[in-house]
């Protein structure tokens, strides 16, 4: 009987990788738009076309920056691990009161790590921000120079979607190998998404 609750545990998270696996984040700029699909030219030139449900919103970027950081403010910070050990910002933006905290890896750069979480507090100095981040089960202190980008989602249109945009687009795959888009947001004002 003690297996049960073991088998249970192995079952949900291999459910749960099976899902992670069929989710894709696609990122490069937009090579055409028909009103029902998106082609992506991805970063390593290669092509995707991925189908946009038509009641699916399109968001926009926007500039944001360390002066509006507040703590209370809910973050989702991508660090990687620098030589010397520190936890370094390479991408920051606000992110909705829903969205799930904690540590995640994450595809932006390799060995990534997403983290969602809550500002504790924030220091300023002469080369860097550094922000305390609580994500419920633990916190950690995150660098932040001042050449990470920074952005915020806005809501968009579906005539943002232009060729020659910045996109990123988070999709899943489907039985028959397709992609169907998740969430889309686009560059806007000269103010891309993370690639």
């Amino acid at each position: 009987m003690r297996l049960i609750p073991v088998l249970m545990a192995l079952t949900v998270t291999a459910a749960s990788q099976f899902a992670q696996a069929q989710n894709l984040n696609w990122r490069g700029s937009i090579a055409g738009y028909d009103g029902k699909s998106l082609t992506v030219l991805l970063r390593d030139g290669t092509q995707v076309v991925v189908a946009l449900p038509e009641a699916l919103p399109v968001a926009v970027t926007q500039r944001f920056s360390m002066q509006e950081v507040r703590p209370g403010m809910l973050l989702g910070v991508t660090t990687v691990r620098r030589a010397d050990g520190a936890t370094v910002a390479i991408d920051v933006r606000p992110i909705p009161a829903s969205a799930a905290q904690g540590l995640s890896p994450h595809d932006l750069q390799p060995q990534s790590t997403m983290t969602n979480a809550v500002v504790e507090a924030t220091v300023a100095s002469s080369d860097a921000h550094e922000m305390t981040l609580n994500y419920k089960t633990g916190s950690v202190k995150v660098l932040v120079p001042p050449d990470t980008p920074m952005s915020r989602a806005a809501p968009g249109e579906r005539s943002d979607l232009k060729p020659g945009k910045a996109v990123f687009v988070a999709s899943r795959r489907n039985d028959n190998g397709s992609f169907t888009a998740i969430r889309v947001q686009v560059g806007k004002d000269g103010v891309h998404p993370t690639q």
